[in-house]
């Protein structure tokens, strides 16, 4: 191919990437903006503080929700976080052969895997032989969906470390377990770091699983075998009624999961700008 072709293959495809970029921009300020002009005006300190109010009762706020959600998302960081390094770290350091190659297949699927089909599958082996919704099976739910997130984050970081610094730690006589965490976790703690908030920030506005596994509380609660409260289903009960007061708070309770996901992803990218420099 020509000089003068190649700079037009490369004009027309940089201006369908600017095109592509600008749609997608173009919706995600339309929901951003829809979700803070209609939910912003609704918040107020009682929103923190109160449990949901009855059908036609004004007032009332999402106090339960934010205390399951964060119990919730603590749940899952138990469970996704240190499995998800320790794979990472097993099919860097360690795999060999097909259980490596297999071990990061299924982390590729499950990355892809529908979510609802999680939910059930925690829902079939927990929640049925338990005989109730808990906030124990909505954490394990969220726990898998995790994994993969920070799995595959922790197996990049640790490929960028140099294989120098593996020899220099050898070189002095460190055993490879010992390498490898203070050596090779520390320096790929960036990405991990960056992956683990990618991660909670995914699993806090998750939905459909917990709808199978941790159902919903409108009362104050905090036991692992009870059903809980959660940010995510109290906006689509709200969503979904015929309440013009649920509905507007629905709306700010969006907001404030909005700006909880995105305060996550802007500690994560700024983090990582920094181990990066």
């Amino acid at each position: 191919m020509s000089y003068k072709k190649r700079k037009i293959v490369n004009k027309l495809m940089l201006t369908i990437s600017v095109f592509t970029f600008l749609i997608g921009a173009f919706f995600l300020f339309w929901i951003l903006g829809d979700v803070f002009l209609k939910g912003a005006r609704y918040i107020n300190w009682r929103m923190f503080i109160e449990v949901p109010k009855p059908p036609g009762v004004p007032g009332g706020g999402i106090g339960n929700a934010l205390v399951g959600t964060f119990i919730l998302t603590i749940l899952a960081s138990i469970i996704g976080v240190p499995i998800g390094i320790m794979v990472g770290v097993y099919v860097n350091e360690y795999g060999r052969g097909k259980l490596a190659w297999w071990t990061k297949f299924l982390t590729e699927v499950l990355t892809s895997f529908p979510t609802i089909i999680i939910g059930v599958f925690v829902y079939i082996i927990l929640v049925v032989p338990m005989k109730s919704f808990s906030a124990l099976a909505g954490g394990i739910a969220l726990g898998i969906i995790m994994l993969p997130i920070i799995a595959k984050s922790a197996d990049e970081a640790i490929k960028m470390v140099p294989i120098s610094l593996r020899e220099a730690a050898y070189a002095l006589g460190i055993p490879k377990w010992k390498t490898i965490l203070r050596v090779v976790i520390p320096s790929a703690s960036g990405g991990i770091i960056t992956g683990i908030m990618i991660g909670i920030a995914r699993v806090m506005g998750e939905t459909a699983p917990l709808l199978f596994t941790s159902l919903n509380n409108v009362y104050w609660s905090v036991s692992l075998t009870k059903p809980i409260g959660s940010l995510t289903v109290t906006i689509f009960n709200y969503a979904t009624s015929p309440y013009d007061d649920w509905r507007n708070m629905a709306y700010a309770s969006a907001f404030i999961l909005v700006l909880l996901v995105l305060f996550l992803n802007i500690i994560a990218r700024l983090y990582a700008g920094k181990r990066r420099k």
